[in-house]
């Protein structure tokens, strides 16, 4: 575990003992980022989502897949990130693909 998600809330407690906090939910939200952008190679756009988990936290992360002129036709994912308590990623998968310049389904 990096200095830096120690410092952020995941590891052993300040007393060096073995209590650890969970990494709070913009810690999450950036190490899942991280992990789409290591595992596909591609840039994320923005975090699409974020919930606690009784294991930690569920994240979707979009990315842009294949870029198009016009930009409204690009092709767009949106992957889910599954965390658990220190920031590690337990497991991830494209849960949809679709063009940008489509409307929201409501």
């Amino acid at each position: 575990m990096t200095a830096e998600r120690r410092k952020e809330g995941g590891g052993r407690g300040a007393d060096g003992g073995g209590t650890r906090r969970p990494v709070s939910a913009a810690t999450a939200a950036r190490l899942a980022a991280e992990q789409v952008m290591d595992l596909t190679g591609r840039e994320p756009q923005g975090v699409t989502s974020l919930d606690r988990t009784d294991q930690g936290w569920r994240v979707g992360v979009e990315v842009v897949e294949t870029h198009r002129i016009p930009d409204s036709t690009d092709i767009l994912a949106v992957y889910r990130v599954d965390l658990d308590e220190d920031g590690e990623l337990l497991s991830y998968r494209r849960d949809e693909r679709y063009y940008r310049g489509r409307a929201d389904k409501e």
